[in-house]
């Protein structure tokens, strides 16, 4: 009973002491929107289910529409094939700041730091990170040796190309794809208890995905995503944290992919968000700073959001996203309303973020 009276009083002090972000969003650009045009390119694959399809189109409509309201000049253009060139024709890069919501190129998986070179070659300017940070983070190695390379906290880990791991003592651990983003080939499978367990799902990952498996110690604690904008200054939004109280099952304590994607799925239900996350301003602060460090150590440009975890006092980088979900209900924008941003305000700042780049519109 006391042990339970003294979480109940370290949950009721974060709540009480919270912070909120500090600051403004960070704005460059002091134009007008009507003088700042803005071409949205986004994509859409054919082997998409057809809710996912209306789900996007939904989602650029309303951006273009936040976008107008506020004075901006607004253009879709939809990718549905791998003529990424073409489609960009007809637009003179000195016209426009695009706004780059093309997570692929349809039809070429793990493409995304290509659309990012496309536009590079063009002249174009565009909203977020450069091919290089784009690819460098798609690629969870790489993420991995460069954390501990630079004292970043991380969990505990090891790739595996083959179905057998006799030398791993780490339980529990989860099992993911290597390459993969969006919480691909994730699910309560994923967390594993025992060896047997262990490499079962190395051998599914290695089969299903054709890439290797990356093991990691699971780090059974809170969950935040947290984004950050700006580019010389930073803005940390309020973090959102994952609220896994409603999960008895160790297993469900995870965000797969159904959790994000699919609303008739158990987690999807039972996993709720909470924003601003309860954190002590300690807590807050030494979020705060490993953010900022993995901003600046990746070399992020505009805005990311990055995914953490919190045990024994120390927080965990699990993911880092240079290219993240910008839609009204994802977390950056839930974080952004909270300190005042409407949709289209948070799609403006990025805008103007990329603009200080432009030729004419500096």
């Amino acid at each position: 009973m006391h042990d339970h009276d003294e979480e109940r009083d370290a949950r009721n002090d974060r709540k009480a002491v919270a912070p909120r972000a500090r600051g403004r969003i960070p704005v460059t650009s002091q134009r007008d929107a009507a003088d700042l045009p803005v071409l949205v390119v986004y994509n859409l694959d054919d082997a998409w289910e057809d809710h996912e399809k209306e789900y996007q189109v939904e989602e650029i409509q309303r951006l273009c529409s936040s976008l107008g309201e506020l004075g901006h000049p607004v253009a879709p253009l939809k990718i549905i094939d791998h003529r990424l060139h073409h489609h960009l024709s007809g637009f003179h890069p000195e016209d426009w700041i695009i706004m780059n919501l093309c997570e692929e190129i349809p039809g070429k998986p793990h493409s995304e730091a290509e659309v990012a070179r496309v536009l590079e070659q063009r002249n174009m300017i565009y909203t977020g990170s450069l091919p290089e940070t784009l690819s460098r983070c798609e690629d969870k190695r790489h993420v991995k040796q460069t954390l501990i390379a630079h004292g970043l906290p991380t969990p505990a880990w090891r790739l595996f190309e083959e179905p057998s791991a006799p030398d791993w003592e780490c339980f529990p651990a989860i099992v993911k794809p290597a390459n993969e983003h969006c919480s691909l080939g994730i699910d309560s499978q994923s967390v594993v208890l025992n060896r047997q367990e262990l490499e079962r799902q190395i051998r599914f990952i290695i089969r299903a995905f054709k890439e290797p498996a990356l093991v990691e110690d699971f780090i059974d604690g809170r969950e935040f995503h947290v984004s950050l904008i700006g580019n010389r200054f930073l803005l940390m939004l309020p973090p959102v944290e994952m609220d896994f109280s409603q999960c008895s099952d160790i297993h469900d304590r995870l965000c797969t992919y159904d959790a994000k994607f699919s609303p008739e799925s158990k987690q999807f239900e039972i996993i709720e968000t909470v924003v601003p996350a309860p954190l002590t301003p300690s807590e807050y602060g030494q979020l705060e700073k490993l953010c900022r460090d993995c901003f600046r150590v990746f070399a992020i440009r505009d805005y990311a959001r990055l995914d953490i975890r919190l045990r024994d006092g120390v927080f965990y980088v699990l993911d880092i996203n240079p290219n993240p979900d910008l839609s009204s209900e994802a977390s950056i924008a839930s974080a952004a309303e909270e300190v005042g941003l409407s949709f289209g305000e948070l799609g403006s700042s990025l805008v103007r973020l990329a603009a200080s780049r432009h030729p004419l519109f500096a």
